[in-house]
């Protein structure tokens, strides 16, 4: 990755979004919400609770998401994140 987030900011890939329920009902892409779960994949160098591959859980409208080598992307500050997947 050639992008480096600044201060306490992560850069972080969303987890893919399910394609059917429990239930096997197929779900259509007009109706899915976009997961606030995914991984960490750059975390700048004042972020004291996150590292480069934690899977976390962060607010649902945290952050600015941007396309980069055709994967969507979000950038937050850490405090956005709610929580670390042990």
């Amino acid at each position: 990755m050639a992008l480096k987030p600044l201060h306490d900011r992560v850069i972080v890939k969303r987890k893919e979004e399910e394609e059917k329920t429990a239930g096997g009902i197929y779900i259509p892409d007009s109706a899915k919400e976009k997961p606030q779960a995914g991984e960490v994949l750059a975390a700048g160098p004042d972020c004291k609770t996150v590292k480069k591959g934690n899977t976390i859980l962060f607010a649902k409208y945290a952050g600015s998401e941007f396309t980069m080598d055709g994967d969507e992307l979000v950038i937050m500050r850490e405090d956005d994140i709610l929580g670390v997947f042990a």
